[in-house]
């Protein structure tokens, strides 16, 4: 990742470059446009520009990558903080849909069938090369969009698919939320990272991604028991 010195020295040569290049606005036709559709223009604007400069880049730049003067963001957004904020509700929260985890919980279907479809769907829908740049970038800013989005989202989807997949396999699911949890992150760390391989290591493997979330997924379940403490996975040798 780039340091916080080069991120800032990059935004300040793309606000030069966009004042060059760009034709001159007047406070009057900045005006024309609705607060609110100005709003979600400079949100859709200040993903991308995060996703590429980090979300320590200058608000500046930011301003003049809009079109508009860092006066007129601020009207918009009292603070760069804010404006995060909204990044985060609308860009990293927002993608995930809450239908997914009623389909996860759904046991007319086998597991396997379900967890396929929830990564497939999650994997196109949320993790995309932006969303992970962002997910990143924050991280690295100690910004707490990461701590949020696995409180909010991702914590109790991690249960939903450890109990699922436990009751299906006959085995016992740990009393511990931090051991469920855990188990979790098997599956879904392994989807994540195939994710981060894909769009920001640039891994050219030809593999379909569905197959790939497919393996993950028989490995998760075929090793849940494995997985587990003994006497979790004792109830697991009784009904096989």
């Amino acid at each position: 990742m780039r340091s916080p010195t080069l991120i800032k020295a990059k935004s300040e040569v793309l606000a030069d470059k966009r004042r060059n290049s760009r034709p001159r606005r007047s406070a009057k036709s900045n005006g024309r446009i609705p607060l609110r559709e100005r709003r979600e223009r400079i949100l859709a604007m200040a993903s991308e520009f995060f996703a590429e400069y980090g979300l320590t880049a200058q608000t500046r730049a930011l301003a003049d990558a809009c079109g508009i003067s860092q006066r007129l963001l601020y009207r918009c957004f009292p603070s760069k903080g804010a404006l995060i904020h909204e990044v985060y509700r609308r860009d990293i929260a927002g993608p995930f849909q809450a239908t997914w985890l009623a389909r996860l919980e759904d046991r007319s279907r086998p597991v396997a069938e379900r967890l396929n479809e929830f990564y497939r769907d999650y994997y196109e829908a949320v993790l995309t090369r932006r969303w992970l740049r962002l997910f990143l970038y924050a991280s690295l800013a100690e910004i707490d969009m990461a701590p949020s989005y696995i409180a909010e989202v991702i914590t109790r989807m991690l249960e939903i698919i450890v109990e699922e997949a436990c009751a299906e396999r006959g085995v016992r699911p740990p009393a511990q939320r931090a051991l469920k949890h855990e188990l979790g992150w098997l599956l879904h760390g392994a989807v994540s990272h195939l994710a981060i391989r894909r769009h920001i290591y640039a891994n050219s493997n030809p593999t379909p991604v569905e197959d790939v979330i497919a393996m993950h997924v028989r490995l998760f379940l075929a090793g849940l028991a494995a997985a587990l403490p003994a006497r979790s996975a004792s109830r697991a040798q009784v009904v096989d």
